[in-house]
């Protein structure tokens, strides 16, 4: 950032941070989209920010009257109505009469004076801030290309002597031509679009500031535009600290070798029903009594049939609550960007200190969260980072399709997130079908590379002594005699 700039607020937190600190001074922005994806909103809490800083603002539009632009303000909390407005619709008083600026007849109106009476009502108003909605309304009155270029230069010389700032918005790609010079002629350009990911944003070109790459996610809410920019991770050299998380359970942590590490990322793998999500949050549990706090993300199961499914079995989800040392969030399918989601974790690590962040279900995350698969695992990978480098232990729950046996230590492509990789599963034996449960990968220390009888009881998880002598359970089919082929890791 040029340290002789200080940037403005957009009236955005997240905008302000996709572009470095906001807009800056004496610019124009040019805002760009197709109908209904947002400008007008964006230029409103511009200039709303404006006023909460007692600004004088002017708001140039000419395809909703003020009456229509206030209430559409009014219905997501934006108010405006002491900003100042400038009517050029074809119906308008500028092409009659206008008591405020003393405007021309139609009859008289030529091009030059268009812009010229704007030009006077700026120089009436004396506004820091100005919006200009939609800009083509300029290009309309130009006879080609080279004038319209010319008259937003001259309008941009304009502004910045008297230091204003000026957001345009437009509805771009009907005229390639067009589209260009707006382009080019911008300080800086930002882009909103809708689609089946839900609402993007994103900042293409930010002179003096720069801004984040990538498009980031938004939504419009009751308070208007909410923007949530990715999550990236900065680089962080921290010290390993070898303190374990335990289970509690003391054949469970023989298998784990002592337990997992602290500020690492264990994913449980296995079949449905098979206890992943039971088994993440016995760890939870022995985490909470030994003074450490956590956050669960249901994704594929509401609050109410998790926490009776884990009192039945001696899990204390309702007390742990009330004291504060579990916090429990329900998802709703397709309500949250993959940002947005990343913003509510951030921001629940930092206000209750949580030491440890459970993600339960990487499908349910994949289908809950918008966007498209390949991105979503992309945005869980730097989620995650960002939440070891803040210290935080991570456990994610993943369902394989394998009934019994595993062929693969998770689905979906995404092992590589994970830093351990435990596993329960379904066999068959001696005509009845059990669980096991095992260790495929820990990078901070070793594990007992055989597999042990898993169960589920009234009192809690057991975990039995080693199986020996059998092969093929991995397979789904225990047997004795000589082992055949074992897990692959992707």
């Amino acid at each position: 950032m040029a340290s002789n700039i200080t940037p403005i607020n957009s009236g955005i937190n997240g905008l302000d941070e996709i572009l470095h600190g906001g807009f800056v001074e004496g610019r124009m922005y040019l805002v760009h989209g197709q109908p209904g994806t947002g400008k007008t909103l964006l230029g409103m809490h511009f200039l709303e920010e404006g006023l909460k800083n007692d600004e004088t603002v002017l708001f140039i539009h000419g395809e909703e009257s003020r009456r229509e632009i206030l209430a559409n303000g009014f219905a997501v909390n934006i108010d405006i109505s002491d900003a100042e407005f400038l009517d050029l619709g074809p119906e308008s008083d500028f092409f009659t009469e206008d008591d405020s600026y003393d405007l021309v007849e139609p009859s008289d109106l030529e091009r030059d004076r268009y812009t010229q009476k704007i030009h006077e009502a700026i120089e009436e108003i004396d506004p820091s801030r100005v919006v200009v909605d939609p800009i083509s309304q300029l290009r309309y009155v130009e006879a080609n290309e080279y004038q319209f270029r010319k008259r937003i230069l001259a309008f941009m010389r304009f502004l910045k002597q008297h230091e204003i700032t000026v957001a345009v918005t437009a509805t771009l790609n009907s005229d390639p031509e067009y589209d260009t010079e707006l382009r080019s002629l911008s300080d800086g350009i930002i882009e909103l679009a809708r689609g089946e990911g839900g609402r993007r944003i994103k900042a293409t070109k930010h002179r003096a500031l720069g801004q984040m790459s990538g498009d980031h996610g938004m939504e419009i809410r009751s308070n208007g535009l909410e923007i949530f920019p990715s999550l990236i991770p900065e680089q962080q050299k921290n010290s390993f600290d070898p303190q374990r998380v335990h289970s509690g359970i003391d054949k469970l942590d023989e298998l784990l070798g002592g337990g997992f590490d602290h500020r690492t990322v264990t994913f449980i793998s296995g079949p449905t029903g098979a206890g992943k999500t039971t088994t993440g949050t016995q760890l939870l549990t022995q985490a909470a009594k030994e003074g450490l706090n956590s956050s669960i993300y249901l994704f594929e199961e509401n609050m109410e049939t998790f926490t009776h499914r884990s009192e039945s079995i001696g899990i204390p989800v309702s007390r742990m609550c009330e004291e504060g040392t579990l916090s429990v969030t329900e998802v709703e399918p397709l309500t949250l960007s993959s940002e947005e989601f990343a913003h509510m974790v951030k921001q629940q690590v930092e206000e209750q200190d949580t030491d440890i962040v459970m993600i339960d279900g990487i499908d349910g995350y994949t289908i809950s969260i918008q966007g498209q698969e390949r991105v979503l695992i992309r945005k869980l990978h730097a989620l995650t980072r960002y939440l070891k480098n803040q210290g935080v232990t991570v456990l994610v729950t993943n369902e394989i399709t394998e009934i019994t046996g595993i062929s693969a230590a998770t689905n979906n492509q995404i092992s590589y997130i994970a830093d351990n990789i435990a596993f329960v599963s379904y066999v068959e034996m001696d005509g009845s079908l059990r669980k096991v449960i095992g260790v495929l990968k820990k990078r901070t220390g070793g594990f007992e590379q055989t597999l042990r009888e898993f169960e589920i009881t009234s009192d809690g998880i057991r975990v039995g002594e080693p199986l020996t002598g059998l092969h093929g359970i991995l397979q789904g089919s225990p047997r004795m005699g000589e082992p055949s082929n074992t897990v692959r890791n992707e």
